[in-house]
Formats: C-alpha cells, sequence, structure tokens
C-alpha cells in the first residue's frame, strides 16, 4: 500500500540540513566562548552571521567579525596539515574584499560519515570539526578565474579557546 503524500515524511534538504548543522555548530562555540551571533536576512555581502563579544579589549569594546560558513562530508578535502575548499569567484571576491568594514573568516564544517549527532541524558556529541581562516589570508583570485581552492589549516580549529583569542586578537590590536 503506497503512502498518501500526508504520511510522508517531509525532510529538509541535504544541503539546508547541513547549513543549518554549520549555524548551530558555530552558535554551540560562541555561547561557550561568552560571544553572541548576530543573523543575517541574506548572504548576499558573502557573510552568514557576526560573531561578537561583550568584553572590553585594550583598543577596542565589543569587537565583532563576519563568517562565511560551509560545511561538507568529503572526507578526502582533509589533508595532513589543511582542508582544502574551492571558492567560485564571486563569493570569493566579496568575502576577501580588502575594503570590507569588519573583518571577515571562513569556516568549514567537516562532518563525519553517517551521524552527525549522538544525544543521550548525559551529553551531546558530534564527530564534526570546523577549521577556519581569515578572509585577509585565503590570497586572491584573477580575474579570468572560475574559482579559487584555498587551505584553512589543521591548526585553525574552530574552538572556544580560538573564538576567544579571534576576539583578543580583534579587540587588542585591532588588526585582522
Amino acid at each position: 500500500m503506497r503512502e498518501s503524500p500526508a504520511d510522508e515524511i517531509v525532510q529538509l534538504p541535504l544541503n539546508a540540513m547541513k547549513e543549518q548543522f554549520s549555524l548551530s555548530f558555530v552558535h554551540m562555540i560562541a555561547s561557550a566562548a561568552g560571544c553572541s551571533i548576530k543573523s543575517h536576512a541574506t548572504d548576499y555581502d558573502g557573510v552568514d552571521i557576526t560573531i561578537s563579544s561583550s568584553a572590553e579589549y585594550a583598543t577596542y569594546y565589543c569587537p565583532e567579525f563576519e563568517l562565511q560558513l560551509k560545511a561538507t562530508a568529503q572526507r578526502d578535502l582533509l589533508k595532513d596539515d589543511h582542508l582544502s575548499w574551492t571558492m567560485k569567484a564571486i563569493p570569493f571576491k566579496k568575502l576577501t574584499n580588502p575594503k570590507r568594514f569588519a573583518p571577515a573568516y571562513l569556516g568549514v564544517l567537516l562532518l563525519p560519515e553517517g551521524g552527525w549527532l549522538e544525544q543521550d541524558e548525559e551529553r551531546l556529541v558530534t564527530g564534526s570539526r570546523m577549521y577556519w581562516q581569515s578572509a585577509a589570508d585565503l590570497g586572491s583570485i584573477g580575474d579570468d578565474e572560475a574559482s579559487k581552492t584555498v587551505r584553512l589549516p589543521r591548526s585553525n580549529l574552530f574552538d572556544i579557546p580560538q573564538l576567544q583569542g579571534i576576539m583578543k586578537t580583534i579587540g587588542d590590536r585591532g588588526d585582522w
């Protein structure tokens, strides 16, 4: 017997699920680091969210940066010392535009094969990990190039201490 449309399980498309999971991942890290998230209605400017701190640093109070998020389960992108990620030219140029008012970063969430999340009464666990890089360190792209492959160092693991370090760098020196 065939199920009626009302009985079918409705689910987000896989890419939408990855997008939502990457946003949730960043929200958890940011919250645990004492930071907050500002949402963007669109990512027209090449970023998905802004992460801000309410702390006062040597140079700035309430530093913030913009973050472009991506997610993948492609394990072959993970190399010995970096994660490779290919960006289309237009989003790359928007993210790396030197005239950006706020610093921008790229974060790529590497999802585990199979289940992304385990939960019980004691804990919430994911085998996911995010690597990041400052847009200022992604290099440039030629006018005739359709895309650019960038490297996000494995040492740039998006976790609580590194997020707090990014905020301190921006807040203390203002350079990014």
